[in-house]
C-alpha cells in the first residue's frame, strides 16, 4: 500500500500583497446560493477551510466587515501567495490542510458563525500545466495541492503495484474493475511515465469502445489526485469535528464535486438528522442546492453540490 502524505504542519503567512500582481481567474462555484443560505451579518467571523483565490471569502467578509476575527485556510501555497489583501486587513492565513486547521482551532478553543468547506479543485490548479492536475495541458505528473508533501501521481504512477493502481482507479476514479484493471496493465507496461500527456494517451490507448464528451483518462485522473491529496479521510474526519467550530446558530457549508465526497457529507448530515434531540446541527439543505441548475453560467459548477447546516 502507499501511504498517506505525512500531516503538515501549520504556519502563519506574514507580509505584504504576493509578488505576483495578478491573481488567475477563478469563478467560485454556487457563490450566490452559499451567500443566501450562510447568510452572513455584520460582525459575525468566518472560517473558509479551502479559500483558494479568495472568491467566497471576499462576498463574505466584505458582508461581515470582520476580517480581524476570520480566518482563511488553504494548503496550496500559490493560493496563500494570492490572499495577501486578507492579511493586509488582520485576517488571519493558515498554509495547512484543513483537517490539520480544524483541529488546531479546536486546540484554541476559537468558534466561528461561518464555516465554508469548498472541496472542489480551483480552476488555477486545473489550468496550470505545471501542476499536473489536467491532461487538457501536458505537464508533470505531480497533482501536489502542497509542494511541501513528498508523495506525488508521478511516484504512484511508476511504483504501485497492479492491485494498488487498479484500486486507485477503482474505487477513487469509480471506474468498473474490469476497467481498472485493464488500465493498471497499460500503465504497468508503459512505464516509465513522466507527464500528464503520456499517461492520459496509455489510458486512451487501452479504452475500449468509442468516447465523445468525457476523455477516458478523466476518472483515473480523478483516482490518482485523490490518493496523493488523501481526500477521502480528511473529507471522512472533519465532518464531524465542524460542530466545536460552531457558535450557536452558526452556519456551515460543504461544496462536494463527485459521488465519494458528497457520499461522506450526505451520510453525516443525515446522521443528524435522524439523532433527535442529541444532533448538534439542523441541516438547511433537504435536498443538496446543484450546481448544474443553480450556477449554470460557471462550467465548473456542473457536479457541485452545496450542503449546509445550522449549530443548535
Amino acid at each position: 500500500m502507499i501511504s498517506s502524505a505525512a500531516s503538515i504542519a501549520t504556519l502563519w503567512y506574514i507580509g505584504g500583497m504576493s509578488t505576483k500582481e495578478h491573481p488567475p481567474l477563478h469563478v467560485p462555484v454556487l457563490l450566490d446560493a452559499t451567500l443566501d443560505l450562510l447568510n452572513p451579518q455584520k460582525e459575525e467571523n468566518y472560517l473558509d477551510l479551502t479559500a483558494g483565490y479568495g472568491g467566497h471569502a471576499r462576498r463574505i467578509l466584505a458582508a461581515t466587515a470582520n476580517y480581524t476575527e476570520s480566518v482563511l485556510v488553504d494548503r496550496d501555497d500559490y493560493a496563500i501567495d494570492h490572499l495577501g489583501e486578507f492579511s493586509e486587513k488582520g485576517t488571519r492565513l493558515m498554509h495547512t490542510d484543513f483537517l490539520s486547521a480544524v483541529k488546531q482551532l479546536i486546540e484554541e478553543e476559537v468558534k466561528f458563525n461561518l464555516i465554508l468547506l469548498d472541496l472542489g479543485v480551483s480552476s488555477p490548479q486545473l489550468d496550470i500545466s505545471g501542476r499536473g492536475f489536467s491532461f487538457t495541458n501536458d505537464g508533470p505528473l505531480d497533482m501536489r495541492m502542497d509542494h511541501r508533501q513528498s508523495l506525488t501521481a508521478e511516484t504512484i504512477v511508476n511504483t504501485a503495484t497492479r492491485n494498488e493502481l487498479s484500486r486507485i482507479i477503482h474505487e477513487y476514479g469509480e471506474e468498473p474493475r474490469s476497467v481498472a484493471n485493464r488500465y493498471a496493465d497499460a500503465i504497468i507496461s508503459a512505464r516509465p511515465l513522466q507527464t500528464t500527456g503520456e499517461l492520459a494517451e496509455v489510458i486512451k490507448r487501452a479504452h475500449v469502445g468509442k468516447w465523445q464528451k468525457i476523455h477516458p483518462a478523466t476518472r483515473t485522473f480523478q483516482g490518482l489526485r485523490i490518493q496523493v491529496n488523501d481526500e477521502l479521510r480528511q473529507v471522512r474526519e472533519v465532518m464531524p469535528l465542524l460542530p466545536r467550530l460552531l457558535k450557536n446558530g452558526g452556519r456551515a457549508g460543504v461544496i462536494s464535486f463527485h459521488s465519494l465526497e458528497d457520499r461522506i457529507v450526505k451520510r453525516y448530515f443525515a446522521e443528524q438528522a435522524k439523532s433527535g434531540y442529541e444532533a448538534e446541527l439542523d441541516i438547511l439543505t433537504k435536498h443538496p442546492i446543484d450546481g448544474s441548475t443553480h450556477d449554470v453560467h460557471n462550467p465548473r459548477s456542473r457536479s457541485a453540490k452545496l450542503r449546509v447546516a445550522v449549530k443548535k
